[in-house]
């Protein structure tokens, strides 16, 4: 049996760290999973294994690679594990958090099933974290936004085209942390509010990045979906093509990942769709920040793309 290791520095060195220092065996860092004043994250580079001295959720004090790496690349655990055994070898193993990889995995995988609407039953609960941030009862109740008393998290539905239920976000209200429900649909496959956009035939349509950055436009009345993090993928811009969408508002986060995620988002869907350009003003760094006022004005001095080649030396 080949085994195949990962290169864990390499896969960190990709991610903004906040006042990281790198060591020869590991990294130290403020936690990318609280706001956090004070280095207290750490990473060992040879088996990928973190601590945080900080945290006060014993699911977030410690763990390994896979976890910490699905969290940075906002995905779920299933599609981390993929992209590992893509790019180092095939995965296998009954502990998702080693961070080796070793024979292939044979088999065909098994049908996405979407998720049943029950699970969101025990989560009919509202908190005042996106009050707090913005987001009106009207918005919170058309994404059917819910409340997980035990974990201390709001519970985002996250729904296919067609209504049914593809996946469900969880985000602690007190630290960065999030999660997916088991057994949902990857979230390369997803974009957040594609449900609404079909339901009601909306064909001018904002796309941002989080589903926050979403409802914050939703709250002015402005229809909008999200790519769930700066990912893009075709999978996701066939779903805008086979939308009603007709104009899309692309507005990006002020950040490196934002205007890489721009530029993709025009190469892969200029000629499909009109697209528009919707800048968040430079003293903020998301639409939710900006607020939805604000964003409000921007758009109606949107910048229209006339051509592909235009499109990406002037985004």
């Amino acid at each position: 049996m080949r085994s195949l290791s990962i290169q864990i520095r390499d896969e960190l060195e990709g991610f903004a760290w906040h006042r990281a220092k790198w060591y020869a065996d590991r990294l130290v860092a403020a936690s990318p999973f609280r706001y956090d004043s004070h280095p207290s994250f750490r990473v060992e580079f040879e088996h990928g294994y973190w601590t945080d001295s900080g945290a006060s959720d014993p699911e977030w004090q410690r763990g390994g690679f896979v976890k910490l790496l699905a969290y940075l690349r906002q995905e779920t655990i299933g599609e981390t594990l993929e992209y590992l055994r893509e790019k180092y070898g095939a995965y296998e193993t009954d502990d998702d958090e080693a961070p080796t990889l070793d024979m292939p995995l044979l088999g065909v995988p098994a049908p996405y099933i979407p998720l049943e609407d029950s699970v969101l039953g025990p989560y009919q609960w509202r908190h005042p974290y996106l009050a707090g941030r913005g987001i009106n009862e009207a918005a919170q109740r058309l994404c059917g936004v819910g409340y997980d008393r035990d974990r201390q998290a709001i519970v985002i539905p996250i729904r296919n085209a067609n209504g049914t239920l593809a996946n469900v976000k969880f985000r602690r209200v007190d630290a960065k942390t999030f999660w997916y429900a088991k057994g949902g649909r990857p979230i390369r496959e997803c974009l957040f509010g594609i449900d609404v956009i079909h339901a009601r035939q909306l064909r001018r349509v904002a796309i941002v990045e989080a589903e926050v950055d979403a409802m914050t436009l939703m709250c002015a009345g402005i229809p909008a979906v999200a790519t769930l993090g700066a990912a893009w993928n075709e999978i996701k811009a066939e779903m805008i093509r086979n939308s009603p969408i007709e104009e899309l508002l692309i507005i990006r986060d002020n950040d490196s990942a934002g205007r890489k995620w721009q530029r993709e988002v025009i190469r892969t869907l200029a000629g499909d769709v009109r697209l528009t350009i919707v800048p968040v003003p430079i003293a903020f760094k998301d639409v939710n920040e900006a607020g939805a006022e604000r964003m409000t004005s921007r758009i109606a001095r949107g910048r229209r793309i006339r051509t592909l080649k235009l499109s990406v030396k002037g985004a």
